[in-house]
């Protein structure tokens, strides 16, 4: 239900409880009748009430003190003029009345085409029969005065019926039609909102709202009634917020105002229509304010002079070398832990395991590696002294020793021939049979 009845646990006396009831109808109209027999009525019950051509049925909506003070709301006066409820409605009543309201749907379509015929300058939303089906009701809106005079003899002949037509305004048109808002709920209009303030583009200006008719403007056209809502708390919030009619004189240039935060008191400024935009707080805004009303002009919107900008820089580069100082400390001191030791210093390989694996230069294994990789194997001892690089002319004694005739031979080792290996599939006694 739309409406709650948030007094019903009070327990107040049955004696003093009040004795009309509010009875929704077709389209959310709501009307005030007296319950005289002193029914035992609940939210939601289906009732019969007096209407001035016959009887119709609503919806009991709301009942006890709330119903006084939405009375009080409305100015309706609690006199002779509300009439009574009959009794809750039975089966043939509501048999009765769905018959009727089964004539809606094609009586609207053929009063749009008698209106169309006629050439009236009007749109009809809506049609309610009344439940003793007496009585038809129809609701139209227009810009202009309408003379529906010709079209309400057609009518009453067609359908044998009284007629009623009933202007209404777009707000009431969208009420009765109904629907979901932007916020994702049914329409106030249609549910609970009855008494309609004019709403004015002043109310988006307080709020800061982009003036916009698409995103500020309902789904009946005019300027959402929402927008009232909040009215007042933006305007009592206003009143601290400064008022910037012209730029703020700074010696980095005029900033202007580009945006305001009412409830954090924050503003926001660009210098000469830039980009990047600068926060300040209402008060330094007031500030800057009644320096430039003096005629003088602050550094920037964060500072009034150089000065104390360059303590500012200076009080944080400060910060930043004390901070750069106090990890250096500990830079230090990780490195230190975690040196490795020098070689030369302990004496001991660190890497046992990666010189075994080297071959070792043995005589045996010296013969099998070629010549210029016999020496690679070889670590050098940096205690050792580098021996002379022979000369040219001690080649000879200096060659290798695979290719110097032994002493076994009977040869010198500077006058003998060079003894080459034997051949394949030889041996090398073959060679000396063959001179024998």
């Amino acid at each position: 239900m739309n409406s709650f009845d948030w007094l019903a646990h009070m327990g107040i006396p049955t004696v003093d409880n009040f004795d009309i009831v509010e009875v929704k109808f077709k389209g959310g109209r709501k009307e005030y009748f007296r319950n005289v027999d002193y029914l035992d009525l609940h939210t939601g019950d289906p009732v019969v009430v007096d209407v001035p051509s016959g009887h119709h049925i609503g919806y009991v909506s709301l009942q006890g003190e709330l119903v006084r003070l939405q009375m009080q709301k409305r100015k309706i006066r609690d006199d002779d003029n509300i009439t009574r409820i009959y009794r809750v409605a039975n089966e043939k009543d509501i048999e009765k009345w769905e018959e009727a309201k089964n004539r809606e749907v094609p009586s609207l379509y053929r009063c749009r085409q008698i209106i169309q015929e006629l050439g009236l300058k009007m749109k009809l939303s809506d049609v309610e029969f009344q439940a003793d089906n007496s009585k038809a009701t129809f609701y139209y809106s227009a810009d202009e005065r309408v003379d529906f005079r010709e079209l309400i003899k057609l009518l009453a002949g067609e359908f044998k019926i009284r007629v009623e037509m009933r202007q209404i305004s777009l707000r009431q048109e969208a009420g009765r039609l109904g629907g979901i808002g932007v916020c994702g709920r049914e329409l106030c209009c249609s549910t609970w909102l009855v008494d309609f303030k004019n709403v004015s583009t002043s109310a988006a200006r307080y709020q800061r709202l982009s003036l916009n008719p698409a995103k500020l403007s309902g789904q009946c056209g005019r300027l959402k009634c929402c927008l009232n809502y909040e009215l007042d708390t933006y305007i009592e919030a206003i009143k601290h917020i400064p008022n910037v009619e012209r730029p703020l004189q700074t010696e980095q240039g005029p900033a202007k105002l580009q945006k305001t935060d009412i409830f954090r008191r924050m503003m926001w400024f660009s210098y000469n229509n830039d980009n990047d935009w600068h926060s300040i707080t209402c008060d330094r805004v007031n500030e800057i304010l009644e320096l430039n009303e003096q005629g003088k002009k602050v550094f920037n919107l964060q500072v009034n002079e150089s000065t104390e900008l360059e303590d500012m820089a200076a009080k944080s580069t400060l910060e930043l070398e004390l901070l750069d100082k106090k990890f250096a400390k500990k830079k230090k001191k990780k490195k230190s832990r975690n040196r490795p030791r020098n070689q030369n210093q302990s004496g001991a390989n660190p890497n046992p395991q990666k010189e075994a694996s080297k071959p070792q230069n043995t005589p045996q294994n010296k013969g099998n590696q070629p010549a210029g990789q016999a020496g690679q194997g070889r670590r050098k001892n940096p205690r050792r002294k580098p021996k002379p690089r022979p000369d040219n002319n001690n080649q000879a004694n200096t060659a290798p020793k695979a290719q110097q005739k032994s002493p076994e031979n009977g040869g010198n080792s500077g006058n003998s021939k060079r003894k080459f290996p034997p051949r394949k599939n030889q041996k090398p006694n073959d060679k000396g049979n063959n001179n024998e």
